[in-house]
């Protein structure tokens, strides 16, 4: 009889272990519910996060790549061509610091007249046609052993603008010959070129 009180003592040890053990190792379910919640909201936070920073990342990219800005050292060119004379004259200068930093659609603005030819953060061209003629036609001619510079006016005639010092007496026979007739020049740039020829 004592083994069998025995055996169900052990028997009792047992299964009071098994119990105990099972209530100290087995999850709450409660507990394991309010886990579940935690991580799920914790998951849909960093989603949203994630897709919030992807969002903004995009954003900034497209921005970036499409929105090109003028620099500070950009350079502006103005290219006008008269229909008269069939002229272009370029105007070159630096950007004025108002229009900084402002992109293709910007500039467009502040001149409606013009074209946008080229365009980039270190030179903007801009282009117009306009009625008449470009004003900057001259005659270079010998006048009392002298190189003497005249403006031709859209009539055709012809307006003194200045006697150089620079003397006809050294010039070669050929540019002297030519200079009795007059040489026809277009663009200031081209006058001071000749000018520059001459001295």
């Amino acid at each position: 009889m004592n083994r069998v009180i025995i055996t169900i003592i052990a028997i009792i040890v047992i299964i009071s272990a098994m119990l105990t053990a099972f209530a100290i190792f087995a999850p709450n379910k409660k507990e394991t519910a309010q886990q579940e919640k935690t991580e799920i909201a914790e998951e849909e936070i960093l989603d949203d996060c994630t897709d919030e920073y992807e969002m903004m990342t995009q954003k900034t990219e497209v921005t970036n790549s499409e929105e090109e800005k003028t620099s500070p050292n950009c350079s502006l060119e103005i290219k006008t061509y008269f229909k008269d004379c069939q002229h272009i004259t370029r105007q070159y200068s630096n950007l004025p610091e108002d229009l900084v930093n402002l992109t293709k659609e910007e500039i467009q603005k502040k001149y409606p007249d013009y074209m946008i030819q080229s365009f980039s953060s270190n030179e903007i061209v801009l282009y117009k046609q306009s009625e008449g003629s470009c004003g900057e036609h001259y005659l270079v001619k010998s006048e009392n052993g002298v190189v003497s510079i005249y403006k031709v006016l859209e009539n055709g005639n012809l307006e003194k603008i200045e006697n150089t010092e620079i003397s006809t007496e050294y010039l070669p026979e050929t540019d002297r010959m030519n200079m009795e007739k007059g040489i026809e020049v277009n663009g200031k740039q081209s006058l001071n070129q000749l000018l520059e020829d001459f001295e």
